[in-house]
C-alpha cells in the first residue's frame, strides 16, 4: 500500500488519501503524477481525470456517485459536487466460483462454550428477563434491582460515589469547591460473591415496544424475543405479559416453536392482569425465576468445535478507511470462519446499495439471489414511501470523514461479508441455520442491527468504527475493531482491536482477519470479556418496520 494514496480498482476514477494531502501537492500513483487542485484530508478522494458534470464516479469498480459540478483531474469530491447514483441490479446470471482460504492451523482447534440440548452453542451462559410490552418496564427495573444486587451482579458504583462527594460538598457548606472538584481516586470494593458462580448474569431488556404500532411490529418483536430466548447464550428466560397487548404470549410461543419444535429450555411466563395485585406476579417472578437460575447453574463449558461459532458482521461509527482496512479484515475472518462450517451474518440493507449484484451473483441458489432482490426492492419502496430513501443513510460523521454516498459507503461496508457464497437471506426477525454467509434485512442503524443480529443467532459480534461508538449486547459479546490507529489509542476504553497495521502497511488484510479469528475463539472462550461487556453496555433496541396507529 502507498504511504499516500491507494487505488482499489483498475477501473476505478479517483484516489484515496492515505494521510493530509496539500493543495499544489504532486502525488504519484501508478506511473502517473496528479497535482491536487485543493487539500485533500486524510479518508476523502480525489479525482484521477476531469470529471464532467454528470459523470460517473467509480470506487472499488463500482458506481458511487455522479457529479453534480465538473471536478478537474486532482479536485477534491465533496458532498457538494457529488451525489449518489448507485448500479442497477437484476436477476443471478452466473454461477459462482469460491477458493476458500486456508483454515488447516484452525481444523483441530476447539472453543470453550455451552452446549445447549438444541445443538447450538453458546459463548455466555445468562438468564434474560423481558417485557412483552411497554407496560411491564417499570416491573423489570424492579426486578433488575432486587437480583442484581443480592445476587452479586451489580456493577460497582463508582459514578454513584461521585455524586456522593458533591453532595457531601454541598451539605457542608462547600459548595464553590464543586467546580473545580478533582473526584478521588476510588477501587470499588470487590462485589459480593456470586450465588450462582455458572452463570455470566442476568439480563433485563426493555423496548418501547408491544402495543400501539402495527400488528407486523407485534409480530416481529415476538420473533424477535423468541430468538433470543432461543439463543445458545441464553440458559432461560423469564417474560412478564401485561395481557391485552398486541403482541400476546400465544404469538411468542408460535414464534420459539418456528425455531425449535422440541423447546425445552427453562421459561417463566407470568401475566400482570391475571395475577390480581403486582406484589402477586412479581413474587411469582422471582421465586420461578430464581428456580431457573439454579437449573442455569448446572451449565459448563466444554469443548466445541469452531463451525458452532455464529459471528454477527457489523460497522458503525464509519469512516473512510472502514473500507480499506477493518471491513475487509473481518470480511477475512469470515471467509475463514465459512471454511471451517460457521456462520456469518452481513445485515444494513440499506449500506448494500450498488453492491447488490456482486451479492446476487456470490448466491448459492437462484431462491437465495431472488428473496435478496426481493428485500431489497421492498425496503427501498418502503423507504421512498415515507419520503426517504437509501441515499439518505450516511450520518454526518460519516460525511465528514470521506464517506460522501450512500453507495461509496456501501461498497466498503459490503467488505465486511468477505468473498464466501451466499447461502442464505434473512428477512427480520427470522433465526440463521444454514453454513456459510447469510445476508439478513436490517437498517444500517447501530443498535438495531446489532440487536437483530443476535436475534438471529450471532454469538459473537464484530463491530468495526472508524469514527468511534460504544454499542453493546445484553447478551452476545461485541468485539470493537478500530479501522485506524489514532481511534485506538483515542478511545481506548471501547476498542478491542487496532486494525489500522493496514493502512500503515504493517500487516496485510489477511494476517488482520486470522489475528481476529484468534481473538474471536478466545472472546467466545470466555478467557477475554470485550470492552462493551466490561463497561455493562447492553443496547437492545428492536426495529419498528410500521407506523404507529
Amino acid at each position: 500500500m502507498s504511504d499516500k494514496v491507494l487505488k482499489l480498482d483498475l477501473n476505478d476514477n479517483v484516489l484515496i488519501a492515505l494521510s493530509d494531502l496539500r493543495r499544489g501537492e504532486q502525488v504519484a500513483s501508478d506511473s502517473a503524477t496528479y497535482t491536487l487542485e485543493s487539500d485533500v484530508p486524510a479518508k476523502h478522494k480525489f479525482a484521477t481525470e476531469d470529471l464532467p458534470v454528470g459523470a460517473t464516479v467509480r470506487m472499488y469498480g463500482v458506481i458511487v456517485g455522479k457529479t453534480v459540478e465538473a471536478i478537474r483531474r486532482g479536485g477534491l469530491l465533496t458532498t457538494r459536487n457529488l451525489h449518489h447514483q448507485a448500479q442497477e441490479f437484476h436477476e443471478k446470471t452466473r454461477e459462482f466460483q469460491w477458493s476458500p482460504p486456508d483454515v488447516s492451523r484452525w481444523l483441530q482447534r476447539d472453543f470453550l462454550g455451552y452446549r445447549r440440548a438444541d445443538g447450538q452453542a453458546g459463548t455466555r451462559n445468562y438468564w434474560i428477563v423481558v417485557p412483552l410490552v411497554f407496560c411491564e418496564n417499570r416491573n423489570i427495573g424492579v426486578l433488575k434491582q432486587a437480583f442484581e444486587e443480592e445476587l452479586g451482579f451489580a456493577a460497582p458504583q463508582i459514578y454513584r460515589r461521585q455524586v456522593a462527594e458533591l453532595a457531601e460538598l454541598y451539605k457542608n457548606g462547600r459548595a464553590a469547591e464543586i467546580k473545580t472538584r478533582t473526584f478521588t481516586d476510588y477501587t470499588p470494593s470487590p462485589p459480593p460473591s456470586r450465588i450462582f458462580k455458572n452463570v455470566d448474569g442476568i439480563r433485563f431488556l426493555l423496548h418501547e415496544g408491544g402495543c400501539g404500532g402495527t400488528r407486523e411490529d407485534a409480530g416481529n418483536l415476538c420473533g424477535l424475543i423468541a430468538g433470543y430466548i432461543h439463543h445458545p447464550n441464553v440458559a432461560g428466560a423469564t417474560v412478564l405479559s401485561l395481557g391485552c397487548q398486541h403482541a400476546q404470549i400465544g404469538i411468542l410461543g408460535e414464534e420459539l416453536r418456528k425455531r425449535d419444535p422440541a423447546f425445552k429450555k427453562p421459561l417463566v411466563i407470568v401475566e400482570q392482569q391475571q395475577s390480581g395485585t403486582e406484589a402477586a406476579m412479581l413474587a411469582k417472578a422471582i421465586r420461578d425465576t430464581f428456580l431457573g437460575l439454579i437449573e442455569a447453574n448446572e451449565c459448563r463449558r466444554t469443548s466445541i468445535p469452531l463451525s458452532r461459532l455464529c459471528l454477527g458482521l457489523k460497522c458503525g461509527g464509519s469512516d473512510g478507511f472502514s473500507g480499506l482496512s477493518a471491513n475487509p479484515a473481518i470480511g477475512h475472518t469470515s471467509d475463514l470462519l465459512a471454511a471451517l462450517g460457521g456462520r456469518t451474518i452481513l445485515s444494513e440493507f440499506p449500506e448494500l446499495c450498488g453492491v447488490e449484484q456482486e451479492l446476487i451473483n456470490r448466491s448459492t441458489q437462484k431462491e437465495v439471489a431472488d428473496r435478496f432482490i426481493q428485500l431489497m426492492k421492498s425496503y427501498g419502496a418502503r423507504a421512498k414511501a415515507v419520503g426517504s430513501g437509501f441515499e439518505m443513510n450516511p450520518s454526518p460523521g460519516n460525511m465528514r470523514d470521506g464517506l460522501l454516498t450512500d453507495a461509496m459507503k456501501s461498497a466498503g461496508a459490503a467488505r465486511k461479508g468477505g468473498n464466501s457464497p451466499v447461502t442464505a437471506v434473512l428477512d427480520y426477525p427470522e433465526y440463521a441455520t444454514a453454513p456459510g454467509l447469510h445476508l439478513q434485512c436490517t437498517p444500517g442503524s447501530d443498535v438495531e442491527c446489532v440487536t437483530a443480529q443476535v436475534g438471529a443467532g450471532a454469538n459473537v459480534v464484530l463491530f468495526t468504527t472508524g469514527l468511534g461508538t460504544p454499542t453493546g449486547n445484553p447478551i452476545a459479546p461485541v468485539v470493537k475493531l478500530s479501522t485506524n490507529s489514532t481511534l485506538a489509542e483515542r478511545m481506548p476504553d471501547i476498542i478491542d482491536i487496532d486494525t489500522g497495521g493496514i493502512i500503515s502497511g504493517e500487516k496485510t488484510i489477511q494476517q488482520m482477519g486470522e489475528e481476529i479469528l484468534d481473538s474471536v475463539i478466545q472472546v467466545a472462550s470466555g478467557e477475554i470479556r470485550t470492552k462493551a461487556e466490561l463497561k455493562g453496555q447492553e443496547d437492545f433496541i428492536p426495529w419498528k418496520r410500521g407506523i404507529s396507529l
